[in-house]
C-alpha cells in the first residue's frame, strides 16, 4: 500500500512521533457542508451510499474544503443488516427504520451469511474510487458498527428511548442474543477485511449504543465481540480505532481489546483516561460537538483545553466526541482545524524536550 503524503494520522494511531496533533471530524462529509447538500439534492441518502461516484465525491469534500488529516468513506453502519436480508428505510426526521425487526429465533435464522465482496461490493468500489481520486493526499478510514450497536438497531427497528426490546432479549434470551452477535461479528470481520483489501488505511468500529449497557453487560454483549472482530483482522499492520460512546467504565479492559486507538466521547476527561490506561493505546477525541455553535474564541479555548488535558507526547488524534451536527457553520469547523494544526506542535516539542 502506498504511503500517504500526510501520514500524521497513521503515525498517531500507532503512538509514533508526530510534529503536531492530527485532526479529522466524525461525520465530516455530512450535512453541515453546503457542497454535500448540493450532492444530496441529486439522490437520497441510501442511493448516495450505494453509488460509488457520489460516495467518493462527498468523502473527499472535507479534505478539499476544511483540510482534515484523514478521510472516512461515506457510508452507513446499517448496510450490513441490509445485506443480511433486512429491509432498511431512511425516514427524514426519524432516521433509519427496519419495518421488520429481528425479535425471534426464526428471525435470526433467516438472516443471510454475507460475503462482503459480493453483497457490499458498492462500498468496495467507492473505496477504490476514493483512493484513486485522493491520490494518497491523506489516509482513508473504513468503518463499521459494532455487533452490539447493529443488533440494537435490528431488534428495536428504529431509534428508542428505553431500548426495551433489545434489553429484553439479552435478559430473557441471552443465548439468542449471543447467536445474533456471533453472526454479526463474522459479518463485520469479513466486511472490514474486504475494506482493507480495497485500500483503506485504517478502520473504526462505532459502538454508538455501548453506553446503554451496565459495565458487566457491556463486557459480555459488546466488548467480547469487538475483541473477536479485531482478532480476525487479517492485516495486523492496519490501525483499528474503537469508539465506545457513553461508556465510562472498563477503560483498562477496553484498552486491552486489541484496538490501537480508543475514541472518547466528550463526557470524560481525556487526560484522566490516559492515566487510567497508562498510555497503553492512542486516544481520539474529544471536544463536545456542540462547542462548534460557539464563537471562534470559545471554540479555540475549548480545543486548547482538550489538548492540555491530554498533555505532552504523541498518540492523540483530535476529533469531536461524536459526529458534527448538521447545522454547524463550516467556518467554525475550519477555525477548529486551523487552530489545532497551528498550535498543537508545542505539546509535541515539549515532549521531545522533556524526553
Amino acid at each position: 500500500m502506498e504511503k500517504s503524503q500526510n501520514d500524521l494520522f497513521l503515525r498517531a494511531c500507532k503512538k509514533k512521533e508526530t510534529e503536531r496533533t492530527p485532526i479529522w471530524i466524525m461525520r465530516q462529509a455530512g450535512r453541515f457542508l453546503p457542497e454535500y447538500r448540493k450532492v444530496r439534492e441529486k439522490a437520497d441518502f441510501l442511493t448516495m451510499c450505494r453509488t460509488p461516484e457520489l460516495a467518493a465525491e462527498v468523502t473527499i469534500l472535507p479534505v478539499d474544503l476544511i483540510d482534515v488529516d484523514a478521510a472516512i468513506i461515506f457510508s452507513d453502519i446499517l448496510v450490513i443488516p441490509e445485506a443480511m436480508g433486512m429491509k432498511l428505510e431512511m425516514h427524514e426526521g426519524r432516521g433509519p427504520v427496519f419495518p421488520n425487526p429481528v425479535r425471534t429465533e426464526k428471525d435470526v435464522e433467516k438472516l443471510n451469511k454475507i460475503n462482503a465482496a459480493d453483497n457490499l461490493g458498492y462500498v468496495m468500489d467507492a473505496i477504490k474510487l476514493t483512493k484513486n481520486e485522493l491520490n494518497n493526499r491523506v489516509p482513508l478510514i473504513g468503518f463499521s458498527g459494532s455487533p452490539w450497536t447493529l443488533m440494537t438497531y435490528m431488534v428495536e427497528g428504529s431509534g428508542s428511548k428505553n431500548y426495551s426490546n433489545v434489553k429484553s432479549l439479552i435478559f430473557n434470551r441471552p443465548d439468542l442474543a449471543h447467536l445474533l452477535l456471533d453472526k454479526l461479528s463474522d459479518a463485520v470481520a469479513d466486511y472490514l477485511n474486504e475494506k482493507v483489501k480495497s485500500g483503506v488505511n485504517a478502520l473504526q468500529i462505532f459502538d454508538t449504543w455501548g453506553g446503554i449497557l451496565s459495565p458487566a453487560d457491556f463486557n459480555e454483549f459488546s466488548l467480547k465481540y469487538v475483541k473477536k472482530i479485531i482478532s480476525k483482522i487479517e492485516d495486523k499492520d492496519i490501525p483499528v480505532i474503537f469508539f465506545p460512546k457513553g461508556v465510562h467504565s472498563n477503560f483498562n479492559e477496553i484498552a486491552n481489546c486489541g484496538a490501537n486507538v480508543i475514541s472518547l466521547d466528550w463526557t470524560v476527561n481525556i487526560g484522566e483516561v490516559r492515566k487510567i490506561i497508562d498510555d497503553k493505546v492512542a486516544l481520539q477525541g474529544n471536544l463536545d460537538p456542540t462547542t462548534l455553535y460557539a464563537e471562534p474564541e470559545i471554540i479555540i479555548a475549548r480545543a486548547e483545553k482538550v489538548m492540555a488535558d491530554y498533555g505532552n507526547g504523541n498518540g492523540h488524534i483530535f476529533n469531536l466526541g461524536h459526529g458534527i451536527l448538521p447545522d454547524i457553520n463550516p467556518d467554525n469547523a475550519k477555525a477548529l482545524i486551523d487552530f489545532v494544526k497551528e498550535n498543537s506542535f508545542k505539546y509535541h516539542n515539549a515532549a521531545s524536550c522533556n524526553g
